[in-house]
């Protein structure tokens, strides 16, 4: 089985479902406290890339950290550089978890997303 790496955080419900799933299926993971250790601009350059997704959804929309900076009427303005700055400087405002192979990318949880993704 393949060597994920989950970027988490711990309280998460969403992360705990994630990893209990994973796990399940037999990945083995590196687990990376988001909070402690958030990823650099770099690494979320290079996860964003390999994900196929924007930027924006990387952002958790839903998080205090995101509607206490106004972050909705901010995003639009700033450059990608200027918000991976500001992602890498705090992973409460990071969706999560992330979740690579390397080469793929997921993020957040719904279980028909990780069938697709991270099936055994």
């Amino acid at each position: 089985m393949s060597k994920l790496t989950v970027y988490q955080y711990p309280p998460c419900s969403t992360c705990r479902n994630a990893i209990k799933w994973l796990k399940e299926q037999g990945h083995e993971l590196n687990l990376i406290h988001i909070v402690e250790s958030p990823p650099t601009a770099e690494q979320l350059r290079e996860l964003v890339e390999h994900s196929e997704l924007e930027l924006k959804k990387f952002f958790n929309t839903s998080g205090e950290v995101y509607k206490s900076l106004s972050l909705k009427d901010k995003l639009p303005t700033m450059s990608a550089e200027e918000q991976l700055e500001l992602l890498s400087q705090n992973g409460k405002l990071i969706k999560r978890p992330i979740v690579t192979d390397g080469d793929r990318v997921t993020v957040g949880f719904k279980a028909d997303m990780y069938e697709q993704a991270w099936k055994a």
